[in-house]
């Protein structure tokens, strides 16, 4: 039974574990630095800081602290005034005007406009930009036409500047969460001058203008990023001079940097698996569960997973419960999609572990056995734990369906452009939220997403997902949430989620204003060190 041979494993990485225990006795952090510079590690590089292009979270962490929207989290993450100091709803809900703050300046000390963000939005929406976060703005009049084609006029989008410091939008319908969204990246102002004047290059410090509370002062590919206080920031001035960001994917080099005192704070990516029982004893070690699923994907354009059969057979052998052993409690076993303690989470949605009826829809399929079915890839980043659980689940899909699986990492960079470009039969994939909403998670697969790599269209789901997103009685909305991903999760399985991360992460005593959440967010304008106290 592959159970009991995955349990001698982690009983063996066990006994490697605690023979290298210093328990208790393990040396103290090192004494606050005397410095205001923060050093962490956001592992790779980032593919791009162009805020319309970006959709990962090693740039994100980066531009949520250059830049800022019109809205904010505040408390219980209720967006809050930003960028826009106020803003008023028609009684319909449909149309919104935003009042921009008149002391905010760009890092070369132009004053924001609302036409810079008449300017962004239509540019993410431009189809020759080719953003895969443009169906953000679907709710906006004319969003989805210009997008898509059908309209080449990009005024017909209903996004119009009235004067320097408003800004009009115009919605086909109310909706909730759309002023949450507009505390993501993809939405943030963006100088039409920049862009069009350095064209690719825009984003090298020498030529990029921001607006946050850090600037972006250094960026040596691969290597490190710097950020410095932004002294024309509107807000509160951030407390620390600068953060130096370093690319380490080395787990364990991470943590060698982290316990010599090089660095004051890592996350997941900077944990070794076989570290985490002894880390567990230190008052630095944080765990917090997120608001991000993990799942497989199934490219349903390529034979043989355009048959649901073979994706639901590949489902019904994943041991979810066995993997989030293997990787030490960085992550909640899950066969739905919604995360955990969001509106419409359903644990009992799903295709359990159940080898029998994997073997059975395997032979329905056509390979009983798994005899006669093809060779296929199944792709992963090379970043963090991913190489275990692509391991683990290799050994199972061969354990339980006599399927033999190719296992190909990328760095960061290349696997999200393989994904853009032409996905491989399998990968390995996660969401994490850019609003604590569950339109968010529901409608990343919907026909129409730039972010679906599945290939996978379902009108009936959509639409449950487009009325769930109108429905203001909260049960009834959590019941059509049901129904769509029953047919994401039961029926159709494009993907086949896995578990909900757990944020796994050090933190130095002096650090004060980092603190992990279930959101992702490192908002380090909060930050100080106590020894500049």
């Amino acid at each position: 039974m592959y159970a009991k041979s995955l349990a001698s494993v982690i009983a063996i990485l066990w006994i490697f574990v605690i023979s290298g225990c210093k328990g208790e006795d393990q040396a103290p952090s090192l004494k606050s630095p005397k410095r205001d510079t923060l050093r962490i590690n956001i592992g790779a590089e980032p593919p791009t800081l162009d805020w319309s292009l970006a959709t990962d979270s090693t740039s994100y962490t980066i531009l949520i602290n250059i830049m800022e929207g019109l809205t904010r989290f505040g408390k219980d993450y209720k967006p809050e005034p930003a960028l826009a100091e106020r803003w008023e709803i028609s009684e319909d809900g449909k149309t919104i005007v935003f009042f921009l703050r008149k002391n905010v300046y760009w890092t070369d000390g132009k004053p924001l406009r609302a036409q810079d963000f008449e300017y962004s939005w239509k540019h993410l929406l431009d189809p020759k930009t080719g953003a895969d976060y443009a169906y953000f703005l679907y709710d906006i009049e004319g969003a989805k036409e210009y997008n898509t084609g059908k309209y080449k006029d990009p005024e017909k989008v209903a996004v119009k500047a009235i004067d320097d410091h408003r800004l009009l939008v115009r919605l086909k319908r109310p909706a909730s969460y759309f002023l949450s969204l507009l505390t993501f990246m993809s939405t943030f102002p963006m100088r039409k001058d920049i862009v069009e004047t350095y064209g690719v290059k825009w984003t090298e410090p020498k030529n990029i203008v921001t607006i946050g509370p850090f600037m972006l002062s250094t960026w040596r590919h691969h290597e490190k990023i710097v950020l410095k206080r932004n002294p024309t920031y509107w807000g509160e001035k951030p407390r620390l001079r600068e953060v130096e960001m370093i690319m380490n994917e080395n787990p364990t080099s991470v943590l060698a940097l982290y316990e010599n005192g090089e660095l004051d704070f890592v996350d997941g990516r900077g944990i070794p698996v076989l570290e985490v029982p002894r880390l567990r004893l230190s008052p630095e070690f944080k765990e917090v569960p997120q608001f991000r699923g993990n799942y497989i994907g199934f490219n349903v354009r390529k034979h043989p997973f355009n048959n649901p059969l073979v994706r639901r057979a590949f489902s019904a052998a994943i041991d979810r419960v066995s993997i989030t052993e293997l990787i030490q409690g960085a992550g909640i076993p899950a066969t739905s999609w919604i995360p955990k303690g969001m509106l419409g989470y359903a644990p009992d949605i799903g295709i359990g572990f159940d080898p029998e009826k994997a073997k059975n829809w395997l032979s329905e399929a056509g390979y009983p056995e798994g005899k006669g079915f093809p060779k296929v890839k199944f792709l992963y980043p090379d970043v963090g734990n991913n190489r275990i659980i692509a391991e683990a689940l290799q050994s199972m899909w061969k354990r339980y369906l006599g399927v033999d699986v190719e296992l190909e990492n990328q760095e960061w960079k290349v696997y999200l452009s393989t994904l853009d470009t032409n996905p491989p039969h399998v990968f390995r994939a996660g969401w994490g939220a850019d609003f604590p909403d569950p339109h968010n998670f529901m409608n990343l697969f919907e026909c129409e997403s730039g972010n679906n790599e599945t290939g996978w269209c379902n009108p009936a789901y959509d639409n449950l997902v487009e009325k769930a997103a109108e429905e203001k009685d909260l049960s009834k909305r959590t019941l059509l949430y049901r129904k769509a991903q029953k047919i994401l999760t039961e029926i159709d399985v494009p993907i086949a989620p896995i578990f909900i991360s757990v944020q796994q992460c050090l933190i130095k005593p002096y650090v004060k204003g980092l603190e992990p959440d279930p959101l992702g967010l490192i908002l380090l304008g909060r930050v100080h060190l106590t020894n500049n106290q």
